[in-house]
């Protein structure tokens, strides 16, 4: 049967040894059935939390002026300020401004591949405007880095896999990202906050900053179960590269966000993106057989799985992790792609006119069809 709810889980029952065990289950049977999950007790104090809520809004205030000084396209990283429609998701133009931050790393050596250019240093907004953002979201990276790093472990253990399953994939100073994002009301018309799409890497957790709804995660049959804010909890997304590394086994959800209605104010949130090493090659986990044999049992009860979402690690494809990576950034931010990437530019672009006439073509046929009957 397809998801209804969205399960909660308790991170301080993975931390007693007489509750785990059932922590465990609980979480398999999320990572098999839902792909998407609330956790709560994560370590993180609530303190912390408000924090970077307050910070990040406050960030939206700022002089469009001071937000532009420090804009994505200035980089090749993909890091710093986009304006509102600024990213695509799903061919559309999404309808929020945001901030991209990461680890901090030192800028690639001229010899390294293409896609270590996504390794840098942040760009900051002004200490003298907002004097306790950076120190706030340096904290909040370096903790969020070391709780999603502690729960893939436990989502290995969850698939009889050894804790460490996973350490292979990340580097010694592995870079993990975080969005600040704005979302207007539809005041405006416009009502894809963020289109339908899939979180790439391993996981991600949302910090939902403001009481608004709009996060929803598409079941199996194709409906739309709503994510609301809960206070205290992060929204874990199971990303495109775990579920290539189990070979399906964790189903990485369709999700979107609604546009606030008309009046109701912006909505904001901090999502955090766990990392992988851009150098990791495209690999399977080895995974034990009654795991797989209980995620095709669950398939053939739900009759197939809806997938209308373009899947970004296709195996054969791109070698390294880092090369899909950079590809779909290019594909999201074509102003940073047309002034950093032309050439890859071009070729998503060539890419997607052959699907669009490949689909006009297609549907004049099956009308055709339609027609001689």
């Amino acid at each position: 049967m397809a998801f209804q709810t969205i399960p909660i889980l308790d991170l301080a029952e993975a931390r007693d040894d007489d509750t785990k065990p059932a922590f465990l289950k609980h979480l398999r049977d999320a990572l098999l059935n839902v792909g998407f999950l609330y956790i709560k007790n994560t370590g993180i104090e609530q303190a912390l939390f408000d924090q970077v809520c307050e910070e990040g809004i406050r960030f939206f205030d700022l002089a469009e002026e001071e937000k532009l000084r420090i804009e994505m396209k200035n980089q090749p990283s993909f890091l710093g300020y986009s304006r509102l429609g600024g990213e695509i998701t799903a061919l559309k133009q999404d309808w929020r401004e945001q901030l991209d931050l990461s680890t901090p790393h030192p800028l690639p050596r001229p010899t390294s591949p293409l896609y270590h250019n996504l390794l840098a240093p942040n760009q900051w907004p002004s200490p003298t405007a907002l004097p306790s953002f950076r120190p706030v979201f340096e904290t909040y990276i370096r903790q969020m880095s070391t709780m999603s790093t502690s729960f893939t472990s436990l989502i290995a253990e969850s698939l009889s896999l050894p804790a460490n399953a996973f350490d292979r994939f990340f580097d010694a100073d592995q870079q993990h990202k975080l969005k600040v994002v704005k979302y207007p009301d539809s005041g405006t018309g416009v009502g894809q906050g963020v289109g339908p799409h899939k979180d790439s890497m391993l996981t991600s957790y949302l910090l939902q900053a403001s009481p608004h709804r709009g996060l929803q995660a598409q079941n199996t049959r194709g409906e739309w179960i709503d994510c609301p804010p809960i206070r205290g909890t992060l929204v874990v997304a199971i990303g495109q590269g775990l579920e290539a590394l189990t070979s399906g086994v964790c189903a990485s959800t369709t999700h979107r966000v609604l546009s606030p209605a008309a009046g109701a104010g912006a909505r904001y949130s901090i999502p955090f993106f766990q990392g992988v090493s851009y150098d990791a090659e495209f690999e399977s986990m080895d995974v034990p057989p009654h795991v797989r044999e209980l995620k095709s049992e669950l398939l053939e009860r739900q009759g197939g799985r809806r997938d209308d979402v373009e899947f970004t690690f296709v195996k054969g494809r791109w070698r390294q992790l880092g090369e899909a990576t950079l590809m779909n950034r290019v594909k999201s931010h074509p102003d940073v792609g047309e002034r950093w990437y032309p050439e890859l530019l071009r070729g998503i672009r060539e890419e997607q006119r052959r699907q669009r006439e490949e689909e006009e073509a297609k549907e004049a046929a099956q009308q055709q069809v339609v027609e001689a009957h």
